[in-house]
């Protein structure tokens, strides 16, 4: 088993591409075609994009989108695949920590699916941040495991009012049995 403890995040994630060839599937996540397929494209933020399967579909569909990831191996592979596909100028490509992280504008949509890490990972700061990106009407798509992978425990707070003078809705919050 490996001790991932003493790594850091960027090491871990890129190490995680870099040894391996295409991790994904390339496909976009299920749960973001079921809830976003129906929504008028606008500005998306993608984090934790890895190798870019949510941010190509969004361009596909007529989104300018922003996808965040730590690993430069993931992204170069998102960017190449954008640049096949056509895409590429709807697409920023920025490798980041989301650990610090912090994004300079308001987004549409703004997507997190399994920001689930073996490696240290604050999810619920970067959650926080995320919320606070949302633009006015947007859409907050957070999907996760029902349990956090390999028996951790992630925080179960509930995301805060970004703003005073802004709050959420929740549209839709359910537990899935089937894929994601």
């Amino acid at each position: 088993m490996i001790d991932h403890e003493h790594q850091s995040p960027a090491s871990f994630w890129e190490a995680r591409y870099r040894e391996s060839g295409k991790t994904w599937s390339g496909r976009a996540n299920a749960a973001l075609v079921r809830e976003v397929g129906g929504l008028a494209p606008g500005r998306a933020l993608d984090l934790g994009s890895g190798e870019g399967g949510d941010a190509l579909w969004l361009a596909s569909r007529g989104w300018d989108v922003t996808a965040v990831d730590i690993s430069p191996t993931a992204l170069e592979r998102g960017r190449s695949a954008a640049d096949s596909a056509g895409f590429g100028d709807r697409i920023l490509w920025v490798e980041a920590d989301l650990a610090t992280w912090v994004p300079d504008s308001e987004f549409d949509l703004v997507s997190a699916h399994f920001l689930h890490s073996p490696v240290e990972l604050p999810r619920e700061a970067i959650l926080q941040r995320a919320a606070g990106a949302v633009a006015e009407s947007g859409v907050l798509l957070i999907v996760g495991h029902g349990a956090f992978p390999h028996g951790r425990r992630i925080g179960t707070k509930a995301l805060h009012c970004p703003s005073q003078t802004r709050c959420w809705t929740v549209s839709s919050c359910r537990c899935l049995s089937g894929p994601c």
